[in-house]
């Protein structure tokens, strides 16, 4: 059994926000693979299904994103699960949009979202970092990661979404490269876009 967890933050007025592209890969692959209703538990939203032909629970904290450890340390023990069969996709701000690189342990670099999950788990869990550029300067990552996507990112965002789900099945198997290449390859047939870096001056289309 995979325990797939995304991370965001709850309500409406988070929803599209880059801190929330978790929620959005876990929504799509829950759409993709017809995994039944969400419903409260674990101290979050969660559904199950099969992928490949195993067991996965995806869940969403609800607790914000920097108590998601909570949410995550509760299924982890009811699911008696072991590390290695668990999977947290996040946004990550050090890699471009569009980019995903998997790994399993590590650091938390900052995201506060990790930071809570290995402080109620430990750190050797497999790590879904999904790229959304950075906003050029560390004081502007707060409010970068904050806001909406803009309306020109609708397109690689659905893009990202719609290859992890479609590629996820390889990360239940434990093919974690063969994963981030598929999802490249589908990448690519998209323009990247401009880094944020490149563009800090440009007014955002919000």
């Amino acid at each position: 059994m995979r325990l797939i967890v995304g991370l965001g933050n709850p309500g409406s007025g988070y929803a599209n926000n880059r801190h929330n592209l978790g929620f959005m890969a876990v929504d799509a692959i829950a759409d993709r693979h017809s995994f039944g209703a969400w419903r409260s538990k674990f101290q979050g939203v969660s559904t199950d299904g099969q992928i490949g032909g195993d067991k996965v629970v995806l869940l969403k904290p609800m607790t914000y994103m920097n108590e998601s450890g909570r949410s995550v340390a509760e299924a982890v023990t009811f699911f008696k699960l072991e590390l290695d069969n668990v999977l947290v996709l996040f946004d990550e701000i050090e890699l471009a949009p569009g980019k995903v690189r998997v790994k399993k342990g590590g650091g938390h670099a900052g995201h506060n979202g990790i930071r809570s999950v290995a402080a109620h788990i430990g750190e050797d869990f497999w790590r879904v970092r999904l790229g959304v550029g950075h906003p050029g300067h560390k004081d502007r990552v707060s409010g970068y990661v904050l806001k909406d996507f803009a309306k020109s990112d609708d397109i690689w965002v659905k893009e990202l979404v719609d290859a992890v789900a479609g590629e996820v099945d390889l990360l239940v198997q434990g093919e974690d490269n063969r994963f981030m290449t598929n999802v490249a390859h589908i990448m690519g047939g998209t323009a990247t876009p401009p880094s944020p870096r490149d563009a800090i001056n440009a007014p955002e289309e919000d």
